[in-house]
């Protein structure tokens, strides 16, 4: 019996002896060793939290690209409340990045918030409307203006390519094709000036006349019409002579307001102020 537990202490001391040795190594570790490891970890840390922060960005960005191509699509209509439940299991996501989306979405003027009822597909009244295309008149305008003056050769072959392309939809009355590439016009018009603070402010009113835009597009048959009125911006572009260039995208916009007036059941008369029209 004794010769047994001394074969197993005997056993054990292989054991005992590299525990031992690596407690030693453990313990003789330096400070420096410890504070490596230490930010070794916080490293990963930041890493993982990055990567994170990364991905619920992204999957907010993507999210709030599909609800506004829902809005402009017509899918999700002026009014219409956005069930945030729905949309989540839609998506197949967490509320978390859906409401980041519904912010961005509130901030552009695509959707309004309303205090514990929830967020809705903007509503924007006509005086208000007409008040967006009369302040993007002036910009777009300004930008006709700035790029007269700094058109490439380069520019006037894309701008010419967007033409030749929106001929083709608007000869098949393809709105859905149409429309994406009539925005990247436009936005290509503006972001050319170099001008940030104007590419700003313009986006800002695009944004809220989205939907007024389309159902202009649509309602007043203005497919071939907008575009022959590309044509002329792009032909003044190509003259060099600014007042001419600053003189047909000011038109162009103030020609979409009227088309908008004309998709109304009743046009409001803009010859009287709100106070006016008031008993």
């Amino acid at each position: 019996m004794r010769r047994d537990g001394l074969s197993a202490i005997i056993d054990l001391r292989p054991w005992f002896l590299w525990e031992t040795a690596n407690t030693s190594r453990r313990r003789c570790r330096s400070k420096s060793d410890w504070e490596s490891e230490a930010m070794s970890v916080i490293e990963r840390l930041d890493e993982n939290s990055e990567l994170v922060t990364l991905k619920t960005s992204s999957l907010t960005s993507v999210v709030e690209k599909e609800i506004e191509r829902l809005i402009l699509g017509g899918k999700l209509r002026p009014g219409e409340r956005l069930n945030e439940f729905q949309l989540a299991n839609r998506f197949g996501m967490s509320r978390g990045p859906l409401r980041e989306a519904m912010r961005s979405l509130n901030a552009r003027g695509l959707v309004d918030v309303v205090r514990n009822r929830g967020v809705f597909v903007r509503e924007i009244p006509v005086d208000e409307a007409l008040e967006i295309y009369d302040l993007r008149s002036a910009i777009f305008g300004l930008a006709g203006r700035l790029l007269a003056d700094r058109l490439t050769d380069e520019m006037l072959l894309k701008l010419q390519a967007f033409l030749k392309t929106m001929d083709e939809h608007a000869a098949n009355a393809d709105f859905d094709a149409y429309y994406p590439v009539n925005l990247r016009f436009h936005s290509f018009l503006v972001t050319s000036t170099g001008n940030k603070t104007l590419v700003r402010e313009y986006q800002s009113f695009v944004d809220r006349l989205h939907l007024c835009r389309a159902r202009t597009l649509v309602q007043a048959k203005g497919l071939s019409v907008s575009n022959y009125e590309h044509r002329e911006m792009v032909d003044a572009l190509a003259s060099g002579n600014v007042n001419r260039a600053h003189e047909a995208f000011f038109r162009h916009v103030q020609r979409a307001k009227l088309r908008f007036l004309s998709t109304l059941d009743e046009p409001p008369d803009t010859t009287e102020t709100a106070a006016e029209r008031k008993p």
